[in-house]
């Protein structure tokens, strides 16, 4: 199935533009490059972090009532591990997000699941639930790899767990990869991709490893293994070559490459990331989740706020039980702080972003940009179509620095 959803005018690239993002934090276990907000337990208090997160729906509803006007086009449950939620506490969640705010007919409604715990009747309860996309964590199918990122699972319950998505009924399964994992090789990255290929996903989101301390949220155990030197990474060089084969091999299987690390079958992007890259607006829900929206007036650029949970599961299930307010920060966002995240994510998108209407819309003068702009299209990094600045493949690979260059 292909999701409705409208284009954003700015890079011509469907994407939700009212989104809400569920976190789960539970883990069996922690990997060593994870930096996102989760909690190794025991037991899932399931049920309680059901009705905690609905409870923090209603508080956020009853503090802006104008939120149950909005129309909801992407819902994405994230981790975490979804997969260790029961369906029908999954299904209480979804039902509880259709009672209280609008739910765009053919939303995308994503959950993230661990190939380790694929089970037939779990994702057949997930489908009946409302869920409509499958992301499976695969990361890598050689032993090696996975090992490496701490993974509990095997290549072959990752095929095995893709299989039982297709049995279970989702016609739209994503697949996450690293590549660039310290003792990789480029001939296990082409492994990989052909592989993926071979099952024939509808979304392939594959990423470099991130290990160095400086853009994590928080210290991994392999960040300081880093630090201490223990830890021998591939080249940046070898790294660029692993990407340029996973691009190569998706083409030749018929995913396009829309955004840095995403590529898909046509039709088939995903509107709620993309919702991320185009300046759209979020509602999160749960433990450690980040919410944005905006705010404008007439004639003036747009301005908005982005609120971030508390990363601790006990610290947040006891604020909302409590009924006190669950943010651990909320940052007022100005027309400079839009136009640096409105133009550099935009640049991730293959279609490129129509750079000075950005400029434009968040008061920002497009002239001392204009010689950057045409030295980056002499040097091939970049190209125009149209009113949109397109990185190349080269441009891509160094797509941070360009961005610094611009803003």
């Amino acid at each position: 199935m292909d999701f409705a959803g409208p284009i954003d005018a700015l890079t011509g690239t469907p994407a939700a533009r009212f989104g809400l993002y569920v976190h789960f934090p539970y883990c069996v276990s922690k990997c060593p490059y994870c930096d996102f907000a989760v909690a190794v337990v025991r037991e899932v208090p399931e049920e309680r972090y059901a009705r905690a997160v609905l409870t923090e729906l209603d508080a956020r509803l009853a503090a802006d009532p104008s939120l149950r006007e909005r129309t909801l086009e992407s819902i994405f449950l994230g981790g975490g591990t979804p997969s260790l939620w029961h369906p029908r506490w999954v299904a209480h969640v979804l039902e509880g997000v259709a009672a209280r705010l609008r739910v765009a007919p053919g939303a995308e409604v994503s959950l993230e699941a661990n190939p380790s715990l694929a089970d037939a009747g779990r994702f057949a309860g997930y489908r009946a639930a409302g869920v409509n996309r499958l992301s499976l964590g695969v990361q890598s199918f050689q032993a090696e790899t996975l090992q490496a990122l701490g993974r509990e699972h095997s290549g072959a319950q990752a095929v095995a767990a893709f299989e039982t998505a297709r049995r279970a009924g989702f016609d739209v399964v994503s697949m996450d990869f690293i590549y660039g994992v310290h003792g990789q090789t480029r001939a296990q990255v082409e492994a990989d991709a052909r592989q993926a290929v071979a099952l024939e996903p509808e979304h392939l989101s594959t990423y470099a490893l991130t290990v160095e301390r400086e853009v994590l949220a928080v210290a991994t155990p392999l960040s300081r293994q880093l630090d201490q030197g223990v830890l021998a990474l591939p080249s940046d060089e070898a790294v660029v070559e692993m990407a340029q084969t996973v691009r190569d091999v998706y083409a030749g299987g018929g995913l396009h490459r829309y955004e840095i690390s995403n590529h898909a079958r046509p039709g088939f992007s995903s509107r709620h990331n993309a919702l991320y890259w185009t300046g759209g607006e979020y509602l999160a829900l749960g433990v450690g989740a980040t919410g944005m929206w905006l705010t404008s007036s007439a004639g003036a650029p747009p301005e908005g706020s982005r609120y971030v949970n508390p990363r601790g599961s006990g610290a947040y299930l006891r604020a909302v039980e409590e009924g006190r307010p669950v943010e651990a920060s909320r940052e007022a966002l100005g027309p400079e702080e839009l136009f640096a995240e409105r133009l550099s994510m935009g640049l991730r998108l293959r279609s490129g972003v129509d750079w000075e209407a950005v400029c434009t819309r968040y008061g920002q003068s497009p002239e001392p940009r204009r010689a950057e702009v045409a030295r980056l299209v002499r040097h091939g990094l970049a190209r125009l179509e149209g009113a949109r600045l397109v990185l190349t493949d080269a441009g891509a690979d160094v797509h941070s620095a360009i961005c610094a260059r611009l803003l």
